[in-house]
């Protein structure tokens, strides 16, 4: 939550404060409702602000069932406070009436839709108003929800590579929600997948690329803010420009914005292995400015249990990429979400992953037990598992990845990183995070003989230790320091070890 200026005529502007939940789509999408709800007159207040909002606005999270529990206990909280209740967001957008019905604590749902009208709307409820609450649509059958995140210009804006970006068509002030030298950026919305456990089309819609020349307009806005690491997200982003005319444009797009000036790293999230193409991994090794990282959503490593799950894939075709990838990229970093005990998962398949865990070298993995998501092919499987077996098998497969990661991060003492400095004055010292580390997910880097250093420095180091997936390095050299004149930036979440 971070403050913003506006103006009313008739009297003080109303008060809003924005939480928001989940991944960092949901931060993108925080950012521009802040835009918009500066554009019509109200004033979002601070974490730290001593007065109560006359509003709370709960960006929920739908993702899985931990993640639900955590949207109805933050519009709890923000009940609690007198203030009026809006949900947004995909928790609001998936369930809508039901939600209300469940949640009467909450003034009002509004669904995606609604974001367009959000500071009428708020005035509404807070003229003793009930808007009409989201009616959920399978948005499959929609057209797609396309992706408007512009920075407002005067006229247009001029972008090297690029020439002018005309600030035509739908446009949005964003507003940064957190001060730092890292933001995300979105490059698309939607997907065209129908993975049998996830909901995420249902609600999202269906896949659409951001043109390439708004991205890069906005990331030129992002380094005139004071970032200097942009991470682009979307639901799928190797499905990046299928459906804009030319190709290899994911790789071109890497290109272009590294060479936005103020922009020192470009981070690639939220990798599909089957769609994960050579020339792409070239691109991400090969492109200066661009790290070294490599998000691959491979949910499990057993063909039998992929295939029900409508993936594609196997132990060893996965093993087979991680190498290709560290023939790019001996350093690189590669994560990875899988979910345990998924209906009709064997030992035999639950061996297969653990195997393949073994054999990849990942620097990050996150273990999720399956869960039934409403409306999924999943959710209809035979063959599910007890709660208390797939408790075990998350238990186990969670000691395995955390004794594997850090084994990999004990592998990079006496090596160099490149750290891009978050935090010099927090209680850990100055903390970074190499080209391998995403930020909030996967760790981080605690510098020392780091006197002098900025945040946003991005500085050369040898890695002297670690704490499980946490590095210490020595500091070499500033190799590229934050512009004097940048403003003083503020803790971003998830900066700390």
């Amino acid at each position: 939550m971070t403050s913003l200026p506006s103006a009313r005529s008739d009297r003080e502007p109303r008060t809003v404060s924005l939480v928001t939940l989940g991944c960092a789509r949901n931060e993108v999408d925080s950012s521009e409702i802040a835009g918009r709800l500066a554009g019509g007159g109200y004033r979002l207040l601070d974490e730290a602000a001593d007065e109560s909002p006359d509003v709370v606005v709960v960006n929920t999270c739908a993702f899985v069932a931990g993640a639900k529990k955590d949207s109805i206990d933050s519009l709890l909280a923000a009940a609690d406070t007198g203030a009026k209740v809006v949900a947004v967001g995909c928790m609001a957008e998936r369930y809508g009436q039901e939600l209300a019905d469940a949640l009467p604590e909450a003034d009002a749902v509004l669904g995606f839709d609604a974001y367009p009208d959000l500071a009428g709307l708020l005035g509404d409820v807070l003229d003793g108003h009930s808007p009409r609450s989201h009616v959920p649509v399978d948005r499959r059958t929609l057209l797609p929800l396309s992706p408007v995140s512009r920075p407002a210009a005067a006229g247009a804006l001029s972008v090297p590579g690029h020439g002018p970006v005309p600030a035509t068509g739908p446009v949005l002030t964003r507003r940064l929600l957190h001060d730092g030298p890292v933001a995300p950026l979105k490059i698309a919305s939607g997907c065209d997948r129908r993975c049998t456990f996830c909901a995420i089309p249902s609600f999202r819609g269906a896949f659409v690329s951001r043109p390439a020349d708004e991205i890069v307009a906005e990331a030129g806005w992002l380094a005139a803010q004071g970032v200097r690491e942009v991470v682009l997200v979307s639901e799928n982003s190797t499905s990046y420009g299928k459906d804009l005319p030319g190709r290899n444009l994911l790789e071109r797009l890497l290109g272009d914005l590294a060479a936005v000036p103020g922009i020192r790293r470009v981070r690639l999230s939220y990798l599909q292995p089957a769609e994960t193409t050579p020339s792409l991994l070239s691109a991400i090794a090969r492109t200066p400015g661009v790290a070294d990282y490599y998000d691959m959503s491979f949910q499990h490593a057993s063909a039998p249990v992929l295939r029900r799950m409508r993936r594609f894939g196997s132990r060893e075709s996965f093993l087979d990429l991680c190498r290709r990838i560290r023939d790019e990229a001996p350093e690189a970093g590669i994560r990875t979400n899988v979910i345990v005990g998924f209906p009709g998962e064997t030992l035999e398949d639950l061996d297969e992953l653990t195997g393949f865990l073994s054999g990849a070298r990942l620097d990050a993995v996150g273990v999720f037990g399956y869960s039934d998501e409403d409306g999924t092919a999943a959710e209809r499987l035979p063959d599910k598992l007890d709660q208390d077996e797939i408790d075990r098998r998350v238990e186990l497969v969670t000691a395995l990845a955390e004794e594997l990661t850090a084994q990999r991060a004990e592998d990079r003492v006496g090596t160099e990183v490149t750290v891009l400095v978050d935090e010099v004055d927090g209680p850990d010292g100055v903390v970074g995070r190499g080209a391998h580390q995403a930020p909030e997910v996967d760790g981080c880097t605690v510098l020392t003989e780091a006197d002098g250093l900025r945040r946003g420095d991005l500085v050369r180091a040898v890695v002297t230790g670690t704490d499980g997936v946490d590095l210490q390095a020595r500091a070499l050299q500033v190799l590229d320091a934050a512009p004097a004149g940048t403003v003083a930036l503020r803790a971003v979440a998830g900066a700390r070890c």
